[in-house]
């Protein structure tokens, strides 16, 4: 009999007790002045946790309100927008462009790949880019993009466009600091690296940002208009909509973990741990998706060896107790991806990796049981 079931997908994340009693706290009002106080000290929390003299948003909704928001206050019909596609998720840019009017041109890297520097580069020179987007870690592909080269590059030849990084599997596990890197707009989603449930949209907006905001009047959207909730993230006390005051709590918590242990040790131990898994799936014979050198440290997919069926492989995996998930677009039914973000710990990358060779060896796959698990645990201890 299984107590529990250990949910390794690209998020929803593993969720500590402490956020777990934030989440379970009798609700208030949303006025109550100990909220007001715990919301402030949220925002306040995560603008200097990633390090941006302008706004954060912290809003009820999903990564993909987050995404629409970044299109909504940024640009406007007949403005040109330039996607670096590096999988599924980056594509979705181009449709929620279009439907605002916007002139978008895609460059997209063969699956598991990214786009080479010096491609973009020459895009930009050859017209001008009001913004450009780019996933930093695409769930689909699991490649890592090298958002710190991309700022500098906008910085030097087209430092007008507004750089726009959905950082939705990356925010919190891959680093990213939003004024060092020249970043105009990063966001994010609560249930991925912070390791809270799903139901927050959160973004940080530069001062770039903010300025093109204000020179586009008014726009045709109304909940994710930065200018709705701007006097909100400044006095939590005033009112444009109802935040769901438990996500936040669990959020504001979030934001306390990570600080204490410390976001640059945070991301060390991402890169760690992400590299010793990766070295632990390679030695049960999985080929990995993303491209040497651009691997995501919060998740990986993995393609099955001949012979191996998907469905059955991710069911196989649930009765062992553990939740893994489908492959995406060119990779559906040819591997599974599994996430290692947020507040998951070496228990949890062990327990999968053992449930994994478990399920190997039902599918008749030749392991070696506690060979992933030592491979994992040496990496971590050199």
């Amino acid at each position: 009999m299984l107590n529990k079931n250990l949910v390794m997908v690209p998020g929803p994340t593993p969720v500590v007790e402490s956020i777990k009693r934030e989440m379970g706290r009798d609700t208030v009002a949303h006025g109550d002045a100990g909220f007001v106080k715990e919301f402030k000290e949220a925002i306040e929390g995560a603008k200097e946790l990633l390090g941006t003299d302008g706004e954060v948003f912290i809003i009820a909704g999903s990564g993909s309100l987050a995404m629409e928001m970044s299109i909504a206050n940024n640009l406007k019909a007949g403005d040109n927008l330039l996607v670096i596609s590096h999988g599924a998720f980056g594509d979705r840019f181009p449709d929620i462009a279009g439907r605002k009017g916007v002139n978008v041109d895609v460059l997209k890297a063969p699956w598991g790949e990214i786009v080479p520097l010096e491609e973009f580069e020459k895009k930009l020179a050859e017209k001008h880019y009001d913004a450009l987007t780019v996933s930093h870690v695409d769930t689909s592909t699991a490649v890592l993009a090298p958002i710190a080269e991309i700022g500098e590059l906008i910085a030097e030849k087209s430092p007008e466009t507004v750089y726009i990084v959905d950082g939705v599997a990356a925010t919190a596990g891959a680093r990213a600091y939003v004024d060092e890197m020249k970043i105009d707009v990063l966001f994010t989603a609560s249930q991925k690296a912070f390791g809270v449930a799903p139901g927050l949209a959160i973004l940080w907006a530069g001062k770039k940002s903010l300025a093109r905001r204000a020179a586009l009047g008014t726009i045709p959207e109304y909940y994710c208009d930065y200018e709705k909730w701007i006097p909100i993230m400044h006095d939590p006390s005033k009112y444009f909509a109802t935040p769901p005051v438990n996500m936040i709590w669990a959020f504001r918590e979030a934001v306390r973990l990570i600080k204490e242990e410390g976001i640059e040790n945070r991301y060390v131990r991402h890169e760690k741990q992400g590299a010793a898994f990766r070295a632990a799936l390679r030695e049960l014979g999985f080929a990995l998706t993303a491209s040497k050198g651009h691997e995501a440290p919060t998740l990986t997919n993995c393609l099955y060896m001949e012979g191996v069926n998907d469905a059955e492989f991710r069911k196989l995996m649930y009765e062992e107790g553990v939740t893994v998930a489908g492959a995406l677009g060119e990779y559906a039914g040819k591997a599974f991806r599994i996430g290692h973000m947020g507040n998951a710990d070496d228990y949890d990358m062990v327990t999968a990796l053992t449930a994994i060779e478990r399920v190997l060896a039902k599918l008749g796959v030749s392991v070696e049981c506690g060979r992933a698990a030592g491979v994992y645990m040496k990496r971590m201890t050199d």
